[in-house]
């Protein structure tokens, strides 16, 4: 292939070999190691899936307990973390970056193997979230559980009190419907820092730092307050047709690569269902649920409407946010926690790259000026 052949945003460029995932745009489908994402999803526990990512094949029963063993035993944070968090807080600083900054002190011993490394970061990302979401409002972090596996102490450290097996399946399920998607900005930012030699944390830094950004993964809280703006049905169509009317985004919906209904939306609707269903806690609420599948339904007909051939359909954001709210979570905790499911995605291609031992080296094209010759600063004309 010409390496001097430009594609803006390096679309349709390949620039790697992955067995981790595979997404077809155009049939709505998302692999994940080989398995369909409905299949997976709602059925595994998240360590499970990291361990396929990882190791190409799902755990027996021995090799899924050492992995739940060596998670807990390293869930705690060091004390320089903390200290780190406690100042955030201070600040009122934003949870992804915090985050971010937080992330950066997990390699205090940086002569750990890599394997080791990579089981510290997926064991303590959520406490450093869950940590950061409590010192936040004014409450002290709590101490993991040995006795719950990854997602349900997640849950229990952000709120106190063991999470309900309904709540727990749901956020297993979206941490699984969320942890691999092809050669995204974030994966792809993970696996050039890996391929320069790099270490996994600061791989993962610049991961958290690529999903930061609102055209990669800071669109689910908006997505609900959409549906919260719209209040009730007899609003839905009246506020989105004057959003479109405004040039508005409608957020949660359309996407880069779908041109169909994204299959992680089909997997959360029917998880964000279970939830609101199962769980006494917002049983009241299913009528939120309700109207966001009203919602739903009004703006991909508006949609199509607006924007003729676009075909823009719902996203994973959407179902994202009216799970997690059901969970229990703000919507300033949205992004980090799909950071916290997309994390063993991201090892497993740094794991990959290392062993394809190749620097990720793009090209650029110069389109600047040629032959401009210097002047002095007496030269130098001041009417430019």
């Amino acid at each position: 292939m010409d390496q001097t052949t430009y594609r803006e945003g390096l679309e349709g460029i390949v620039a790697a070999h992955t067995r981790l995932s595979h997404v077809d745009g155009k049939k709505g489908e998302l692999l994940i190691a080989g398995f369909a994402l409905e299949e997976l999803a709602q059925r595994a526990s998240y360590e499970e899936v990291a361990y396929l990512l990882w190791h190409d094949d799902l755990p027996d029963a021995d090799s899924l307990a050492k992995l739940a063993r060596q998670l807990s035993a390293r869930r705690a944070l060091p004390q320089a973390t903390l200290d780190l968090l406690r100042i955030a807080a201070g600040h009122k600083t934003a949870p992804m970056d915090a985050l971010r900054m937080a992330a950066g002190t997990l390699d205090l011993d940086s002569k750990q193997e890599a394997r080791e490394q990579a089981l510290d970061i997926v064991a303590r990302l959520p406490t450093i979230v869950a940590a950061y979401a409590r010192l936040l409002s004014g409450s002290e972090p709590i101490e993991a559980n040995p006795a719950l596996g990854h997602a349900a102490n997640y849950l229990y450290m952000l709120h106190g009190q063991a999470p309900s097996p309904a709540q727990t399946r749901a956020l297993e399920t979206y941490l699984n419907t969320v942890v691999d998607h092809g050669l995204n900005a974030s994966t792809f930012t993970a696996r050039v820092i890996v391929s320069t030699g790099s270490d996994l944390v600061s791989a993962i830094v610049g991961a958290i730092g690529a999903l930061k950004g609102p055209l990669h993964g800071g669109a689910p809280g908006p997505a609900l307050d959409m549906v919260f703006e719209i209040a009730t049905a007899d609003n839905a169509q009246r506020t989105l047709r004057a959003k479109l009317e405004r040039g508005e985004r409608l957020m949660g919906f359309g996407h880069r690569v779908y041109k169909v209904r994204d299959p992680r939306a089909e997997v959360l609707s029917a998880a964000a269902a279970k939830l609101y269903e199962q769980n006494e806690q917002i049983a009241g609420d299913r009528s939120l649920y309700e109207l966001a599948r009203f919602v739903e339904e009004q703006a991909v007909a508006l949609l199509a409407e607006f924007k003729p051939g676009r075909n823009l359909q719902t996203n994973v954001e959407f179902y994202t946010a009216l799970l997690l709210h059901g969970l229990g979570l703000s919507s300033d905790l949205f992004s980090p926690t799909f950071a916290i499911g997309r994390t063993p995605g991201w090892l497993a291609h740094c794991f990959e790259q290392q062993g394809h031992g190749r620097l990720i080296r793009p090209s650029s094209e110069y389109v600047g000026e040629r032959g401009r010759r210097w002047a002095s600063i007496e030269q130098r004309s001041t009417g430019r």
